[in-house]
């Protein structure tokens, strides 16, 4: 049987698997990312157009977004930051 952890979110505490833990973790730090992505894009954009124009900062800002690349490093840094937390977590329990 996988071994279970506890999974917390706001108000809500649930029993799941390590996976599936690590899943929901990597997936809030890609949406965390691209919502800080958007708010350097957008407000860039704002900042620089003449019309100052939101609509064209989320433009680009879903243009930037979609390309694989930028999808692929975003998951892949987080995927590498929850590795390495959980890493050092169990190697200082292990002292």
């Amino acid at each position: 049987m996988a071994d279970k952890t506890t999974l917390v979110l706001p108000g809500k505490k649930f029993s799941v698997p390590k996976f599936l833990k690590r899943i929901v973790q990597v997936t809030f730090a890609v949406a965390l990312t691209s919502l800080v992505a958007l708010a350097v894009i957008a407000g860039n954009t704002m900042l620089t157009d003449k019309k100052a124009r939101m609509l064209k900062g989320w433009d680009q800002w879903l243009s930037f977004i979609h390309r694989p690349d930028i999808l692929a490093t975003m998951v892949l840094t987080a995927v590498v930051t929850v590795m390495l937390v959980y890493w050092q977590r169990d190697m200082e329990r292990g002292r």
